[in-house]
């Protein structure tokens, strides 16, 4: 009878679901054979044993072979139901697989609820271990949408919403090395998590930004409003569209394809709109950092051979930005205000009958490996790089966060971060349009009392931050502020212990500590709800390559070299303006060297030890000069420090410890060393007191400004 049915069943499946089958150099020939797959829904099973080349057996929960209805799908397939709860279960799956039958397993043992990866239970990887059977990924995509899922009722269904099955390489699952087997069992389950999560992001379509936001259309619906910042104004999809439309249309008559377009504009939804805009027609928006002095803006407008800049006369009047625009040569400055007033009726019947209805014809045919934004990071003696991130980086990143972290239709983020700057970028605003979580854009992270009213009153669950801000929200919040937030993700400099601590006793909220850089479209590394690890950084995403180089005089760890589809295509400098310097270390070509010197333990698990250029020669001996500043933190942790170093003729280097503390002395710092164990080469020489420490625009420490202040105290 199933050799009759199946058939059928193939030809309709491909017909309502438009199943479309990747195959990736796999083998299914192997006599042990185990296949792990993604959840999305009641259908996975079926559709797994229609298009497989195999006859597995099923390995399914016994709640769902007792139902019915289920037993009349599950009648088309072998299965063996097992309760998961059972310490037997898995003998039963064991003993399967040695007699040579293929056996099918969902990892996460339920049915997905938020449109991600679930915890992935330890069983199935013990099996692959046990049996040395070759483990064969397969990702369902699309499955979630139709109405045989257990998605929320805000996810968007469809009858028939197309579904891609994607088969990964094969695997292999060594027995893990431990005292017990409560300990191996546990560490095969992390080797099965990551491969899940490799899985989902090796399976990404690769496309533009652009392409990326008309799938988000259409997945999560046009009309779906999810955009706000503080016009209190809610934006939907099609609204989001309209303004690339229309925006990119008027742009690119004013400039030519491959052109970097400066941006000068806050956290706005218009912002976010010009920036798919520009994209779609071959234009590159380079996002300036407005807080950087004129000399700087110039220096970025030189790397990038930036002609043209967009901006508004609003925010330039507000931001008082009008004498140092006034500084800068060789532009031209176009604004939004007088953009808008001079859209001709054309465009408004062009957007009305065609362009809002066929979105992706508006959009220049490219390619991935395009430069989709330059970013601007500060080089040696704070002169900018301009840091060129194609559609491919930004995407893979996007997707790398997505495999690992939950976000969903359900969640609303919360960012202040600037958008030129790359976390405010990618994680702040493209992450959340790019998923479907609903996105409230503020134009200053420096407001600290009005963001945690925001969490409050907009009912957010994501918040973005700097460990400075965090401390800043958590010092002027009420206790309730945040009890919607499930994840608060710090990055962009090192979180403090005592920031961390807060955010428990006030809030009760854990911090998931992140780590990247402009150059990778940012993130490397980050903790999350199933892999975390206090005083570390992560897991590194997937997809990414990595090296230790052993750094002279440091005993532990090495400089990081990454190589992956999110780091950037190349540098371009003031020195050599519009020349790409694409991405190279000792390492190799395309590897990029973050210059952080980090452990990794045997969990994968990533520690920072500190930047190279953090580092003070006393002596002979390496010091970190972010221990010292823990030094300092520790004897005075109510008020801020940084550290730096200036050249000393008898010892190299000595340090110099900025401090707000008024009364913080030497001999104290040199007792908590004591106290601490730390050496008497980690007590600074000179202490100086200043107001405030210096700060970029991104929150971080300017340590280029502090150097200097050193170097002449």
């Amino acid at each position: 009878m199933r050799a009759l049915l199946h058939p059928v069943l193939r030809v309709l499946a491909r017909l309502l679901f438009r199943v479309d089958i990747d195959f990736r150099q796999t083998d299914f020939s192997h006599s042990r054979l185990l296949v792990v797959a993604n959840h999305e829904s009641f259908l996975d099973g079926l559709l797994l044993g229609l298009f497989l080349p195999i006859n597995p057996v099923f390995v399914v929960h016994t709640g769902v072979a007792n139902n019915f209805w289920f037993r009349i799908l599950l009648s088309q397939v072998d299965y063996l139901a097992v309760d998961p709860t059972s310490p037997m279960a898995m003998k039963k799956v064991i003993r399967l697989i040695e007699s040579g039958r293929p056996v099918v397993i969902f990892p996460e043992g339920r049915i997905t609820q938020t449109g991600s990866l679930m915890k992935v239970y330890d069983g199935p990887a013990f099996v692959a271990a046990k049996t040395g059977a070759t483990v064969i990924p397969v990702r369902l995509d699309g499955a979630s949408r139709s109405y045989f899922s257990r998605l929320s009722g805000k996810y968007p269904k469809a009858v028939f919403p197309k579904i891609r099955l994607t088969v990964l390489p094969e695997a292999h699952f060594a027995m893990p090395e431990a005292s017990t087997a409560k300990q191996r069992r546990r560490k095969a389950g992390e080797q099965m998590r990551r491969l899940m999560q490799e899985m989902i992001f090796a399976s990404r379509p690769e496309q533009t930004l652009f392409g990326a936001l008309c799938d988000a259309a259409e997945i999560f619906g046009r009309g779906r409003r999810l955009l706000e910042d503080v016009k209190q104004i809610e934006y939907s999809y099609n609204d989001l569209l309209k303004m690339a439309l229309v925006l990119g249309r008027q742009i690119e008559r004013l400039t030519v394809p491959g052109e970097k377009v400066g941006v000068l504009l806050p956290n706005l939804v218009p912002t976010v709109g010009l920036i798919f805009g520009l994209t779609a027609r071959q234009r590159v928006p380079a996002m300036l950092n407005y807080t950087a002095g004129t000399d700087a803006m110039q220096a970025a407008c030189a790397a990038a051979e930036i002609r043209t800049i967009v901006t508004s006369r609003a925010f330039v009047e507000q931001a008082k930005l009008t004498e140092k625009l006034a500084g800068l040569h060789g532009v031209s400055l176009h604004y939004l205000e007088d953009i808008r007033a001079r859209i001709p009726l054309i465009d408004k019947l062009w957007l009305m009958l065609w362009g809002i209805h066929f979105p992706r014809s508006f959009e220049l045919s490219g390619s991935p490996e395009d430069a989709a934004v330059v970013l601007f990071t500060s080089g040696s003696e704070g002169k900018p790089k301009g840091v060129v991130l194609p559609h491919r980086a930004i995407l893979a990143n996007v997707s790398q966060v997505r495999a690992v972290i939950d976000f969903s239709v359900d969640d609303k983020v919360l960012n202040a971060l600037p958008i030129f700057h790359s976390f405010g970028l990618t994680a702040g605003a493209l992450l959340p349009v790019l998923t479907g979580a609903s996105l409230f854009l503020y134009p200053s992270p420096l407001h600290y009392r009005i963001i945690p009213e925001l969490a409050y009153d907009r009912r957010c669950t994501v918040l973005f931050g700097t460990s400075t801000f965090l401390g800043n929200y958590a010092k002027f919040a009420h206790p309730y502020d945040f009890y919607r937030l499930r994840y608060v993700v710090a990055g962009a400099e090192k979180l403090s212990d005592a920031v961390r601590a807060q955010w428990f006793e006030k809030f009760g909220i854990r911090i998931f500590e992140g780590y990247g850089a402009t150059e990778t479209a940012p993130v490397l590394a980050v903790n999350t709800p199933m892999a975390y690890k206090t005083g570390t950084v992560g897991n590194l995403l997937p997809g990414i390559e990595h090296r230790l180089v052993p750094v002279p005089g440091i005993t532990a760890g090495g400089i990081l070299h990454v190589r992956g589809p999110n780091v950037m295509a190349g540098y371009l400098k003031s020195e050599a303006p519009g020349v790409l310097q694409a991405p190279s270390s000792e390492v190799g070509d395309g590897w990029y060297e973050t210059g952080d010197v980090v452990e990794l333990d045997e969990e994968g698990f990533v520690k920072i030890v500190g930047r190279v250029k953090r580092f003070a020669k006393i002596a002979g001996e390496m010091v970190s000069l972010e221990v010292v500043e823990k030094l300092a933190v520790a004897t005075s942790a109510e008020k801020a420090h940084a550290v730096s170093s200036q050249p000393d003729p008898a010892k190299g280097e000595a340090l110099v410890l900025f401090t707000t503390d008024p009364v913080l002395s030497r001999e104290s710092l040199a007792a908590k060393a004591r106290e601490l164990g730390l050496p008497e080469l980690a007590v600074p020489r000179k202490i100086q007191r200043v107001e405030a420490l210096p700060l970029l625009g991104t929150g971080k420490i300017d340590y280029v400004s502090l150097k200097k202040m050193a170097e002449a105290a």
